[in-house]
């Protein structure tokens, strides 16, 4: 039902520092049109209030992303996102 797609579709982003050596790859990938370093400053996070709208532009950015994802040179959605809208299987 829909109700049961938009509730699967929600994000729920949260930020924090870290270190760029110690990140892993895994199916959850930002793309690389959007630069992660540059979403939040510094000066956000010194804040509560910083964070909170920090945390707001990025559920805006990437529920855009991922609602309407980018095409391809084929004019198909782009496979990395469709791989994420699938089901895990283990």
């Amino acid at each position: 039902s829909k109700k049961k797609i938009t509730k699967r579709q929600k994000i729920k982003p949260f930020v924090k520092y870290v270190n760029y050596n110690h990140i892993m790859p895994t199916r959850y990938q930002v793309p690389s049109e959007i630069q992660a370093a540059a979403l939040v400053t510094d000066q956000q996070m010194e804040t509560a209030d910083g964070r909170v709208e920090a945390k707001k532009y990025v559920k805006k950015l990437l529920e855009e992303k991922f609602l309407q994802p980018p095409l391809d040179k084929t004019g198909k959605p782009s496979k990395d996102v469709n791989y994420m809208r699938k089901k895990l299987r283990f």
